[in-house]
């Protein structure tokens, strides 16, 4: 017999079951989980050797817990991930506001009714899905809201004086009893309430409008805030900190794999998108590289933090700017282009906290400054590298390059809505990128070299041997010095 088939305190006895509180539930799932060696967070990537282990001693510890890290590190998805770590389902007495455990009843209402009806209680089963909830901590939050009231309508209803507990009406934490309870950017709390929340973490009563109720809670804190110099607008007061057993720092990922992984599991994508265009790897290394020179910029607030969000928003601005592309130009299939790149600025530009430097300097040209570096970061692992300063006999492997466009004075022009055919046959013209692809990326595909061409092409603009000028339908390269000696 299915346990969730039992419908009465009678029938829980004689199946043998046995209360246990949540986090000896976590604990224990968690135990049995590493025992069979079964990944417990499932899609939460570069955390394997540094958070994870850390909130597995967390859970075995019993601690409630506090994440500490900037925006868009899963916070928030580790605590829901937490669920995994819950029996499937457990018992509540039926009609129960705050899930009473009908082996251990806290609540008025469940004790009466046990009372009343002995092993003929009624009882329900609760799926470990019902049991997450979740504040975020908003000027507005109450004592009210979170811990419970005095409900005059209720006492008019019943004929009770307010002298009596059953007018209490119970807030978000008690009815989250036996659950997961995640309070987000818990500074932003007002110290009053962060105060409120005393009693419940440590000695497991509440206090609403002069009723003092020993109702000890069986739940499991999760907090999530950001660091204390993040942000001016509140912070977390030191007794709650003391309540909060472990308090665990997330990071950003340090790797462009690790990155990678993560912003294609999460990127939404039409399935039209993924059948109709090809995404060099190198493609996918460059938008991950842009957000690791944002982290690294002078012109954005390092306190604020670059959110794993933006290279999830900008892989999506970057298949929609190709697939624009392909139809109005009629392509039924292409690749990404480096100059799909420019479609992912108002990705960053709405994700980014700039410094006075970067207000000046302008969102938009900062996020397309942001593209140039992470061109010239990632050059060198593909290409030789190119030193500032060289004997002028010394020869370069991209003097040829360079040559080529001294020769063709009129420059080079690749318009944003080039077929891919005019595409190809303009960039197959500049020959010397052949042989520099021939000797220095052999095995490349023919499919992405022309990325990588034109990759080169922006490279060789950030290290002053090309220039580049972008105007209304596409962009111009040239030979930097050649207008001045023609009289141009």
């Amino acid at each position: 017999m299915k346990i969730e088939t039992i419908k009465t305190l009678g029938e829980l006895k004689k199946a043998g079951y046995q209360s246990k509180s949540i986090k000896d539930e976590l604990r224990d799932n968690l135990i049995e989980k590493i025992k069979n060696k079964t990944t417990v967070f499932e899609g939460v990537h570069g955390y394997e050797n540094t958070v994870i282990p850390e909130l597995e001693r967390a859970i075995l510890s019993r601690h409630n817990i506090n994440f500490l890290g900037l925006r868009g590190q899963a916070k928030t998805r580790l605590a829901r991930l937490m669920l995994n770590l819950l029996d499937e389902y457990i018992p509540v007495v039926e009609g129960s506001e705050i899930n009473d455990d009908p082996l251990q009843p806290i609540s008025r209402f469940a004790t009466e009714l046990i009372t009343e009806k002995g092993d003929d209680t009624p009882i329900t089963w609760m799926h470990r899905s019902e049991r997450f909830a979740e504040k975020l901590a908003t000027p507005d939050v109450t004592v009210a809201d979170i811990i419970g009231d005095v409900d005059p309508i209720k006492a008019a209803n019943l004929k009770l004086s307010y002298a009596d507990d059953r007018v209490i009406h119970y807030g978000m934490i008690p009815r989250a009893n036996r659950c997961i309870f995640v309070i987000n950017e818990l500074p932003d709390l007002q110290a009053r309430i962060q105060v409120a929340l005393f009693n419940i973490l440590q000695e497991g009563d509440i206090q609403i409008r002069g009723f003092k109720l020993r109702l000890p809670l069986d739940m499991q804190f999760i907090f999530t805030a950001n660091p204390e110099d993040y942000t001016n607008r509140g912070s977390i007061v030191t007794p709650l900190k003391d309540r909060i057993g472990s308090q665990i720092l997330t990071h950003y990922p340090t790797d462009i794999e690790t990155a990678k992984t993560i912003t294609q599991q999460e990127a939404k994508s039409d399935g039209r998108q993924k059948e109709s265009i090809h995404v060099p790897e190198l493609a996918k290394d460059l938008l991950e590289q842009i957000v690791f020179e944002a982290r690294d910029s002078d012109f954005i607030d390092e306190k604020s933090g670059v959110s794993a969000r933006l290279s999830i928003t900008a892989f999506e601005n970057l298949l929609s700017a190709a697939e624009l592309r392909s139809l109005k130009s009629g392509d039924e299939k292409t690749t990404i282009r480096l100059s799909d790149f420019l479609g992912i600025i108002p990705a960053i530009t709405g994700k980014v906290e700039l410094v006075y430097e970067g207000e000046q300097e302008g969102a938009a040209q900062v996020a397309y400054n942001l593209i140039g570096e992470a061109v010239k970061s990632l050059f060198p692992e593909y290409f030789p590298k190119i030193e500032k300063l060289k004997k002028q006999e010394d020869e370069s492997p991209y003097d040829n390059i360079v040559s080529w466009f001294f020769n063709n004075s009129d420059g080079f022009e690749l318009l944003d809505d080039l077929r891919d055919k005019e595409y190809i046959s303009l960039l197959d013209a500049v020959s010397p990128l052949d042989d520099l692809l021939g000797e220095h990326q052999p095995k490349l595909l023919k499919e992405e070299s022309y990325f990588v061409k034109e990759f080169v092409l922006w490279a060789l603009v950030e290290y002053k041997l090309l220039s580049k000028y972008r105007f209304t339908e596409g962009i111009q390269f040239k030979d930097p010095y050649g207008s001045f000696i023609s009289g141009l």
